[in-house]
């Protein structure tokens, strides 16, 4: 859990329950999570303010909620599907008990399990605001049989576990994807900040599905360039609608990367260096080992 000027920021569904006591409290041993509504919040509730560094899908069956994203409000009816993605200022509210699914999960995970090009398979998941979608009884209920299926596997000791759950789960993806794309009320926000912060998550994006990062792209100056912005506003307007620096989006999206192909390829450390943008091999396992706490080397063999 990390705090910005009172607002406090956190990695994981399980310690925002612990910190503010707004549901019944869960453990979490992975960047992957699904619970029943009704169970996690059995009485209503309202949270505070908070910024949450993963992603929230949330199926709502029936009951009465709300939640925010910076400061816009919207409200859930009976068979509402929204998700919400990392950085903003979030809040939520269960006015009248919620029957459904919640589902989190980070980007890590998704890189891992899902698809390593996860964003160019579901580029919805860099909208910066979707407003919630209210689906027919029969779309609803396909989502929920597989959220109910999601559920079923992760509550086995199966050593086939994390491949099943993450296949269903690209489906259940694949389904939100079809109905958003599908749906008149899926917009993006259209506000200039929220273009800003959009656009800069695609460009960085974009830069890491290169064959080779080039020397200096990875700079923010570029990022603001490609906008055309001066790079102070442009810095002020990521920290400001994210909670984190363009600097940081770059280092954090740089260890996914490395994460990523040094569990699914087998180029070696030096490859993935120069891959990665780095001009030494010993000034990427510096890097690595500064921000992750292990060597590249340490990281594949684990």
């Amino acid at each position: 859990m990390k705090e910005d000027k009172g607002i406090k920021a956190y990695d994981k569904l399980a310690d925002l329950y612990k910190d503010e006591n707004v549901g019944t409290p869960i453990q979490q041993d992975s960047n992957f999570t699904i619970h029943r509504m009704e169970t996690v919040h059995g009485t209503p509730v309202t949270s505070p303010v908070f910024r949450a560094n993963y992603y929230s899908f949330v199926l709502v069956k029936s009951g009465r909620s709300f939640y925010t994203i910076d400061d816009k409000k919207f409200f859930t009816r009976p068979n509402t599907l929204y998700f919400t993605n990392p950085g903003h200022l979030k809040s939520f509210g269960v006015e009248k008990v919620v029957h459904g699914f919640l589902i989190t999960t980070r980007e890590e995970y998704l890189k891992k399990h899902v698809h390593q090009e996860v964003f160019k398979e579901f580029s919805f998941l860099l909208t910066e605001i979707v407003p919630p979608c209210f689906l027919s009884d029969a779309k609803f209920d396909e989502l929920l049989a597989l959220a109910e299926q999601i559920l079923l596997e992760a509550q086995k000791k199966s050593t086939l576990k994390d491949k099943i759950i993450s296949s269903l789960f690209m489906v259940f993806l694949l389904k939100v994807k079809e109905y958003l794309l599908a749906d008149d009320s899926f917009k993006i926000a259209h506000d200039r900040d929220s273009q800003i912060v959009q656009q800069f998550k695609k460009d960085l994006e974009k830069t890491f599905r290169q064959e080779t990062v080039k020397s200096g792209e990875l700079q923010v100056g570029i990022f603001a360039e490609l906008q055309q912005l001066n790079p102070s506003y442009f810095s002020t307007v990521i920290k400001v609608k994210t909670g984190k620096s363009a600097n940081k989006w770059i280092q954090d999206k740089l260890i996914v990367e490395a994460k990523a192909l040094l569990s699914g390829s087998r180029s070696s450390v030096k490859e993935i260096a120069y891959k990665l943008g780095f001009s030494e091999p010993t000034h990427f396992t510096k890097f690595f080992k500064r921000n992750v706490g292990t060597t590249p080397n340490q990281y594949r063999s684990r």
